[in-house]
């Protein structure tokens, strides 16, 4: 199984108070911190290798996971530093311990999907990247992917069409020629990786039919505690 880059180094503003003193990752659900489940769900679906990108209060992350033992995996850690770099900017930051070929994965969201059937059509593409997508039609967020007969068509988050009515599901493989191109202290969103590969039609889709979760609100940390 590819190695996972799970990207938590966001502020987590929208869970204030709470995350005044405490990273995203660190929340509490059901008992224990949300990157416990993470890690746990990546576990179970044969993940061996994760490399957290941390930056606001990551050494508390460090700190709680170690360096995977307890979990039987090998997990690193990137840090941003005093700059935050973005989603994408993170990725770059990691330099020469980035990995050929990855997946990458929000750290604010639990994606209990078959990681193993979403690699393998990663390997059948014979592109760059590859995006999961779920019919959105704007019920989660705003759609921002055109996903037509099994192919991605078109994904951007600045420039909305009216036939957007799937999403980034928030899965994603990419392999690390992309990030060459970028200094390793560039500001920059993952997002901005993923609309270039769209528009060279070197972004594979993959469409996921169970709905995504996530702690980046209140509400979809209460919907999370429900299903776990």
């Amino acid at each position: 199984m590819f190695p996972v880059i799970i990207l938590s180094g966001g502020l987590a503003t929208r869970m204030r108070p709470v995350t005044e003193k405490i990273p995203k990752s660190m929340i509490d659900v059901n008992g224990a911190p949300f990157i416990h489940h993470q890690i746990t769900l990546l576990k179970k679906n044969n993940v061996s290798h994760v490399i957290l990108c941390v930056g606001y209060l990551g050494e508390q992350i460090e700190e709680y996971i170690g360096n995977g033992n307890k979990y039987g995996m090998h997990i690193e850690y990137s840090y941003d530093g005093d700059l935050l770099l973005g989603t994408g900017g993170a990725i770059a930051k990691i330099g020469d311990r980035l990995p050929n070929t990855f997946f990458v994965l929000y750290g604010d969201s639990y994606l209990d999907v078959n990681y193993q059937k979403v690699e393998n059509a990663f390997k059948m593409s014979d592109k760059k990247g590859l995006m999961t997508v779920y019919k959105n039609n704007n019920q989660w967020d705003t759609s921002n992917v055109v996903y037509k007969q099994n192919k991605l068509i078109k994904y951007s988050k600045t420039n909305k069409t009216e036939d957007m009515n799937y999403i980034d599901y928030g899965l994603g493989i990419l392999k690390s020629s992309v990030f060459t191109a970028f200094a390793s202290n560039s500001v920059f969103d993952l997002a901005t990786v993923y609309e270039q590969l769209s528009n060279e039609n070197q972004l594979e889709g993959y469409e996921v039919f169970e709905r995504f979760y996530e702690i980046g609100s209140p509400q979809g940390l209460s919907d999370l505690c429900k299903i776990l």
